[in-house]
């Protein structure tokens, strides 16, 4: 896609030295005319791809994404209130929780809404209420999806929607899920380094380094590692802050080519939170979980889930390993030359996995569509 977004950038430079009677000197032998009719073809296929998009129809077959910590925003959830079904979400949300949920989602306090403890269950709720609007408004995509993921604590709405666990028994394992994770990350400081690399990043040494960093400052058993893989290029790495530090301050000699500090407030997806197994672990046990209804993605293993004792296993081990969004969404999307992708939505606050995607797959991103929680009037108050 780059490739093409170059070459039409040098099409429309060689258009405007035609215009001027010269030719680029950097077009070497290659005649402008060739660029410029290269570029239309382009141009009319991009079109004719997003005329047919608008052709479609639901029925065609659907894919749901379910957003992660770290898209919650005040004012969430207060469109969604119209749909019964919706408020009844949030009912037993407040039973669940033993708080306002509701309360918080629609007016904060912020600082509040951003603690772990708070925005993961808010982030789901709020999901898996964007649902019900979107079976209100569009039944047939909700009949006819074909596969859903969900980012981190996503992957519990996901597997909800595909009717693996009870609303109620999931919110319960979310409510001990941040919780634990709340506390894990007040214990040691550390964080998240959202990364932009090049083809030459050098990832495992970059961490090597900064966990050598770590040890002669004094700490012991140093944790830098990559925790998420988003798209090509596009990575976080997770640990103690003075390693995180350590990778800003030499972001160039590995490559990087943008770093910056995620408002998270723990190394999550790392072994710094193997605190957190083992009280999910139990909360998991009691709840009863069912082979999905569709298929469903793993992030541990980006391969879909096949049995429920799997589900278990792997929702405790997600703690402690590395989300694989990108591989993901080359295994949902990936196809023969020819078929069709399905639909796109992403249920929930945020449009981040839809920005994702779009670099992950730009032909599938053009079929996508976000259903939020708040309606386009709202949005613009915020």
């Amino acid at each position: 896609m780059a490739a093409m977004a170059g070459q039409k950038l040098r099409a429309a430079i060689a258009r405007r030295w035609l215009c001027q009677g010269g030719v680029p000197p950097w077009l070497g032998d290659i005649p402008p005319e060739q660029l410029l009719q290269s570029a239309t073809v382009m141009e009319e296929k991009e079109e004719e791809e997003e005329a047919t998009a608008a052709k479609r129809a639901p029925e065609e077959g659907s894919v749901l994404l379910f957003p992660g910590q770290g898209s919650q925003y005040v004012g969430m959830g207060r469109e969604l209130l119209r749909y019964s079904a919706a408020r009844e979400l949030f009912r037993v949300a407040e039973r669940v929780l033993g708080y306002d949920l509701l309360g918080l989602c629609s007016s904060g306090p912020r600082a509040e809404l951003d603690r772990t403890v708070r925005s993961q269950p808010a982030v789901f709720v709020c999901s898996l209420a964007a649902v019900e609007k979107l079976h209100h408004q569009q039944p047939a995509v909700i009949e006819n999806c074909v596969a859903a993921a969900g980012f981190s604590i996503g992957e519990y709405a996901a597997l909800v929607f595909a009717g693996a666990i009870e609303y109620a028994e999931a919110l319960y394992a979310v409510k001990v899920r941040a919780e634990a994770m709340q506390e894990a990350s007040e214990t040691v400081p550390s964080g998240m380094l959202s990364v932009i690399g090049q083809h030459n990043s050098d990832y495992v040494a970059a961490c090597i380094d900064a966990r050598k960093h770590c040890k002669s400052v004094g700490i012991e058993d140093p944790i830098c590692e990559v925790s998420n893989y988003l798209f090509p290029d596009s990575r976080v790495i997770a640990g103690h802050l003075q390693a995180l530090e350590f990778l800003q301050q030499n972001s160039k000699k590995y490559s990087f080519a943008r770093v910056k500090m995620l408002p998270v407030s723990g190394a999550f997806h790392t072994r710094l939170m193997e605190p957190v197994v083992e009280p999910l672990s139990e909360a998991l046990q009691l709840i009863s979980i069912q082979k999905p209804l569709i298929p469903v993605y793993s992030n541990v293993t980006s391969q879909r889930y096949t049995q429920p004792k799997q589900i278990k296993h792997l929702l405790a081990k997600q703690l402690i390993s590395p989300v694989k969004w990108e591989q993901t969404m080359h295994a949902i999307y990936e196809r023969k030359k020819g078929v069709r992708f399905p639909f796109t939505y992403e249920m929930g606050p945020g449009r981040q996995l839809g920005a994702i995607l779009r670099n992950c797959n730009m032909r599938a991103w053009k079929f996508y569509k976000n259903i939020d929680a708040l309606g386009e009037d709202e949005k613009e108050e915020i």
